[in-house]
């Protein structure tokens, strides 16, 4: 089953399962993935990585983190939060996935195409988008970027009211507290500045080139 989160609540998309992903998924309140976004409280002595880029190192030992990038969303003492963003995986039309959501798709058109987000809860929609568009539960992320994570943007993007660039994700890249600063010890990972033009635009087969050119390197 795969689900977005509406309304504070998770919404089965049954009909069009195997049409969108074959992905089990736990399930888990949308209330806690919420809290996980929203309750960010600054960790003591470390810099928040939120609004990032985070960038599979050649040393990354984790072949499901091979060569890809992540924009941080999230980022305290309690753990940090991000979505992958080179991983894209099909297209598919608008009006399917309102239907599976048992809304009218009359006159509905267009497709979109949907990323692996990573492989915690993939059952699990995120909507990262260009900041202009606004609904009550949009979170900021750094005032370029914010993800809204209700099916409402999908019949706005349906109806050509939704963001002006956007990536739709299914499930997320998650860390323990300590976890991600003890990968980024291991060097694991590279930093760099989250830019949205390879967060939207660039082709996602340059998009691991692209986020590596732009790290901080040591003089």
């Amino acid at each position: 089953m795969l689900f977005f989160m509406r309304d504070g609540c998770l919404v089965s998309l049954r009909r069009y399962a195997g049409l969108i992903l074959a992905f089990a998924v736990a399930v888990v309140p949308a209330t806690l993935v919420r809290a996980s976004l929203t309750n960010s409280e600054p960790a003591p002595a470390q810099v928040s990585l939120a609004g990032q880029l985070l960038i599979a190192t050649p040393a990354m030992g984790d072949p499901r983190f091979s060569q890809t990038v992540i924009l941080m969303v999230r980022h305290d003492r309690n753990g940090a939060l991000g979505i992958v963003i080179n991983r894209p995986l099909r297209e598919r039309p608008i009006a399917q996935i309102l239907e599976a959501f048992g809304e009218n798709s009359a006159g509905i058109e267009g497709s979109v195409r949907i990323f692996a987000g990573g492989p915690v809860q993939p059952g699990l929609g995120f909507v990262i988008h260009s900041p202009e568009y606004r609904r009550a539960e949009t979170l900021d992320i750094d005032g370029r970027m914010a993800v809204t994570t209700t099916t409402e943007v999908l019949r706005d993007i349906a109806n050509n009211k939704g963001p002006e660039k956007k990536l739709i994700a299914l499930g997320y890249a998650g860390w323990a507290p300590g976890q991600l600063e003890g990968e980024l010890k291991q060097e694991a990972w590279f930093t760099a500045p989250a830019d949205p033009k390879i967060v939207f635009d660039d082709d996602r087969e340059k998009v691991w080139d692209n986020a590596m050119a732009k790290r901080p390197r040591d003089i």
